[in-house]
């Protein structure tokens, strides 16, 4: 008995398997990395997996009574998007204690046994507390964050996305102690949701975070060793069922999304990923009508991107993506990218949003215009209706004819995943770009094929103005 529960303490897998559970193998590589976690290897954990792959069981259940088994003083946080569901799990950590306690060696302190709120008598605590909840007055060594994200619907609202960000870094992050540890389990909703923000701040310098992203069908490149295709967990109560069902009645989005944890995905809503038609050479330019279209913003190095782009339009009236800029910048720096574009380019029209940042800003683009000769006629068009109904016209042109793009440009991946994660994606400015351009062709031209040169008109030799001479003397 000794042995055994020396192996339970040491051994996670042991440990589930006790409790009840029989680790699958992303089971398994789940739990090699809590054990780092424990062991204080990785102090910031993100798991990515699908609904319903029980991440939340071993993440949230049997590894905070195992930690605890092994770290019988610390304290833990355990977060998820309602207090009610932390508590579900606080209340379900209580219970396995008050079962197994004697295996792990732990016990329940008799005076502080509430669901949401528990203690040991060793001296280690559980606090359970909803996304948004403020959490003052206690310091944890270990924060689980299970499920910050409730519905759709909060994934794409900009509100609660920044309130959860409000709160992870002011509540949460502001809560745990020296050299205290996070773990974030979650589906993935949106591009901006909490993960996507963590890992963008990562990029920039902030905490580094390992992450496990296992996604529902595998793709090439497995981290579990699965062929392409082979789904995540063939149980005997039928989760790979459940898998393939939702492969064929989920929305693109939403599979991306919460299945393949990929919130940009291969298909959109308003966009299809087989309507972008790749091309390594674009036509002769004197074959095409080139045209531009911008979306402005005045914020620098934060908040919306300002975008260019430019379009040629060949004689069948296909539209090929031939330029883009896009930047965080200040109105200097992008007007004069627009110049080089205009100067580069030579559009015949350029289509931009009438409005405040146009008319306060549109006597500085007429003399940056002048001072580089970078002349075009510029379209403004009224900013009305939502956004989605701004880009049906160049949405049903690309749905006839498709939108020639150029696949190896460094800035086409960002594109793509704009354009189809579009409307929930983080930010629009391309499509809003793309959209003008599209308006702008409704009232212009296509384009031309290149002129034939004149047959060339006969000489007239020495010898016949002699005779036309001769004659008019005659006369």
């Amino acid at each position: 008995m000794k042995k055994k529960r020396k192996r339970i303490r040491r051994s996670f897998s042991s440990w589930a398997r006790a409790a009840g559970f029989e680790p699958a193998p992303h089971h398994r590589l789940l739990a090699s990395k809590l054990i780092k976690v424990s062991r204080g290897e990785l102090d910031r954990l993100a798991v990515f997996m699908p609904p319903g792959s029980a991440k939340s069981t071993y993440g949230s259940i049997l590894f905070p009574a195992w930690y605890l088994a092994r770290h019988p003083s610390h304290s833990i946080l355990a977060a998820s998007h309602t207090t009610e569901l932390a508590e579900k799990w606080g209340r379900r950590v209580r219970n396995l204690l008050e079962e197994y306690g004697p295996t792990l060696g732990l016990a329940i302190a008799p005076d502080n046994a509430a669901a949401g709120r528990w203690a040991l008598t060793s001296g280690g605590e559980y606090y359970a507390a909803g996304v948004g909840v403020g959490i003052a007055g206690f310091r944890a060594d270990l924060a689980i964050i299970d499920d910050p994200v409730r519905s759709r619907e909060d994934a794409d609202s900009a509100l609660v996305r920044e309130k959860t960000w409000d709160w992870y870094k002011s509540d949460l992050s502001t809560r745990m102690k020296p050299g205290g540890r996070i773990v974030l389990i979650q589906t993935r909703w949106n591009e901006d949701d909490l993960a996507g923000r963590l890992l963008l701040e990562m990029q920039s310098g902030g905490d580094h975070w390992h992450i496990l992203s296992l996604p529902a069908v595998a793709e090439p490149n497995d981290v579990l060793g699965r062929v392409v295709g082979e789904v995540l967990w063939d149980d005997a109560y039928g989760y790979g069922n459940f898998l393939r069902h939702e492969q064929k009645t989920q929305s693109p989005r939403n599979w991306s999304a919460l299945f393949q944890q990929r919130p940009a995905p291969e298909e959109g809503n308003q966009f299809k990923a087989d309507w972008l038609r790749p091309y390594t050479t674009h036509p002769a330019l004197d074959t095409l009508a080139v045209y531009g279209g911008s979306d402005y913003a005045v914020t620098s190095d934060g908040g919306d991107y300002t975008c260019h782009i430019v379009v040629g339009v060949d004689v069948a009236g296909r539209c090929y993506l031939l330029d883009l800029w896009r930047g965080q910048s200040s109105s200097d720096v992008w007007v004069r990218e627009w110049c080089r574009l205009v100067r580069e380019w030579k559009p015949l029209d350029w289509a931009e949003e009438a409005g405040q940042i146009t008319s306060a800003l549109g006597p500085f683009i007429e003399s940056e215009s002048r001072r580089n000769k970078a002349f075009v006629n510029r379209e403004k068009f009224a900013t009305k209706h939502d956004k989605t109904v701004r880009a049906q016209s160049i949405r049903g042109r690309m749905a006839v004819d498709g939108l020639y793009v150029p696949v190896n440009a460094p800035w086409y991946p960002d594109f793509r995943a704009e354009l189809l994660s579009f409307p929930a994606g983080k930010h629009d400015d391309q499509v809003d770009a793309l959209g003008l351009v599209g308006q702008l062709l409704d009232v212009m031209i296509e384009g031309r094929l290149p002129p034939k040169p004149e047959p060339e008109k006969p000489k007239v030799g020495y010898r016949a103005m002699e005779v036309e001479q001769e004659s008019w003397k005659t006369y």
